[in-house]
C-alpha cells in the first residue's frame, strides 16, 4: 500500500472537519449517539475522499533508440584542448 500524498492528507482532513461541522450544524444534534454517528460518518467520507484524490503520475524517462534494441553504444567523446594561459606569478610591491 503506497503512503499518502499530501494532497491526499490535505483533502482528506478538510473533509472531515468541514463534513462534521456540516453535519453537526445541520442535525442540531445534542446526544452522545448522534455527535459519535456524524463523527464515524464524517471519518468515513474523508477516508473516501483521501482515497480517491488523484495520485501523481509517475515519470517515465525515453530512452534512447539503440538501448531499446539491446546495444550498448557509448557516448561520443569529443577531445577537449588544454587551455594555454600564461602563469600568472605574485610580483613584488
Amino acid at each position: 500500500m503506497p503512503r499518502p500524498t499530501a494532497a491526499q492528507l490535505a483533502y482528506g482532513s478538510c473533509t472531515v472537519i468541514f463534513s462534521t461541522l456540516a453535519m453537526l450544524l445541520l442535525s442540531q444534534t445534542s446526544s452522545g449517539l448522534g455527535i459519535a454517528v456524524i463523527a464515524l460518518a464524517a471519518l468515513a467520507l474523508g477516508l473516501l475522499v483521501a482515497r480517491t484524490a488523484p495520485l501523481p503520475k509517475p515519470r517515465t524517462v525515453a530512452a534512447p533508440a539503440q538501448a531499446v534494441a539491446g546495444e550498448r553504444v557509448p557516448a561520443p567523446r569529443e577531445p577537449v584542448a588544454a587551455a594555454v594561459e600564461p602563469i600568472r606569478e605574485p610580483t613584488a610591491r
